[in-house]
């Protein structure tokens, strides 16, 4: 089984319809030796300085600040797509990922950051496309 993440719902249910992951479930499709599921946006970023220590004003003589171990977090309103991502990357028959996210140096960050975020460390590969309109042609 191989599980490909999205960026958002709606390229998730694009690429699940092609490739035959029919049966919804609560945060992915299921179907044809796939799962599908989706990041919706920045799931997980980056901590800001307040994280650190004590930031929440920043004074000249703080800076650079400069942490040891840049630390990620999920955003507290997708904390739910964040677990729902997390065991679908840890289950047993899940064997590879398929990074699906947006063309570009963005869509990679945001699965990286919720691969890393979830302590997967499955093999996966990146799917490289820049639209998902249908040309009418052919």
């Amino acid at each position: 089984m191989q599980l490909v993440i999205a960026e958002k719902p709606s390229v998730a249910m694009s690429i699940a319809a092609v490739i035959g992951a029919d049966e919804r479930k609560d945060g992915y499709m299921e179907g044809a030796g796939f799962l599908v599921s989706w990041c919706v946006g920045h799931l997980a970023g980056l901590a800001d300085a307040t994280h650190y220590g004590d930031f929440k004003k920043w004074r000249y003589e703080d800076l650079p600040i400069l942490p040891e171990h840049w630390e990620t977090v999920i955003s507290p309103d997708k904390e739910e797509q964040f677990e729902t991502l997390k065991n679908l990357m840890h289950r047993a028959d899940v064997e590879a990922l398929i990074c699906a996210t947006d063309a570009g140096r963005e869509g990679e960050l945001i699965f990286r950051f919720v691969y890393e975020k979830a302590g997967c460390e499955k093999p996966f590969y990146r799917l490289w496309i820049s639209s998902m309109e249908e040309s009418g042609k052919g």
